[in-house]
């Protein structure tokens, strides 16, 4: 690869920085540790479409009020200054739509409701498909999430796996979707299990590169096949066992405040 020669001027303070990473190893010189990180902030910021999975019959959970703004508000809020540029909302028509319509018009960022008969949630992700090129992020509609999003989104770059999901724990872990850990690979994924073995659970949010589109059409389950579905209906039952038993879904410890509206 050719490269070309560039001089920059840097605080010191940062130039102190930069030169602190350079290992002798992995990062050699001072030159290849500026490389490397711009990269990484390119590509952290190359994640900046966001999708929530709104069902029509959780619309009202939406415009809950939730300390003084509705949950829709609060999840472009929390997008948003994490440097989201752009959210999709996939829904129904219901009796609902023309209120949440008017709850994300004022928004500062672009956000677009894009409405779609589904299976499930997965084959409803399936309306974004041509409208992502980068890693996206998805969320429960349902949900409210607060914490440090760009953490997420760094952990997704370095490991250069498939997916991450959000973690937390919960004692009432049936209620939930479970992961069994093998390090930070989630290596098991069952879905609101009558008998489990781990307190560690399914927050409603994560991260895709868009090759996942490739593993909802290779492995669809035997409810769909038995249906004459050619996609995964379900991101739960599903995609995400299928990216556990191939070692494609990586954990992350959201560490913050959840709440399930729909609760």
């Amino acid at each position: 690869m050719t490269k070309s020669k560039i001089a920059i001027s840097l605080d010191s303070s940062l130039l102190k920085l930069v030169d602190s990473k350079v290992d002798g190893s992995v990062i050699r010189s001072r030159s290849q540790a500026i490389e490397y990180f711009l990269k990484k902030g390119i590509q952290e910021q190359s994640v900046n479409v966001a999708v929530l999975l709104l069902k029509g019959e959780h619309q009202a959970f939406a415009l809950k009020d939730i300390k003084g703004t509705s949950l829709i508000k609060h999840q472009i809020n929390f997008f948003s200054k994490f440097g989201i540029s752009t959210i999709y909302i996939i829904t129904q028509h219901t009796k609902n739509i023309n209120m949440l319509l008017d709850e994300i018009s004022d928004s500062k960022i672009n956000v677009e409701i894009i409405e779609r008969q589904a299976r499930g949630n997965a084959d409803a992700l399936q309306a974004v498909k041509k409208k992502v090129s980068n890693s996206f992020i998805v969320m429960s509609g349902d949900t409210y999430n607060d914490f440090d999003l760009l953490k997420m989104i760094k952990k997704h770059i370095e490991s250069e796996k498939l997916a991450t999901m959000g973690l937390m724990t919960r004692e009432k872990a049936s209620s939930y979707g479970t992961a069994i850990l093998d390090g930070d690979l989630i290596v098991d994924f069952q879905e609101k299990p009558k008998h489990y073995s781990t307190n560690i659970v399914n927050a409603g949010i994560y991260i895709f590169n868009p090759e996942v589109f490739e593993i909802f059409e290779s492995d669809v389950s035997e409810f769909a096949r038995a249906h004459s579905h050619s996609t995964a209906a379900s991101l739960e039952k599903d995609l995400f066992p299928k990216l556990a038993r191939i070692k494609q879904l990586v954990g992350f410890f959201t560490y913050g405040e959840y709440l399930h509206v729909g609760t």
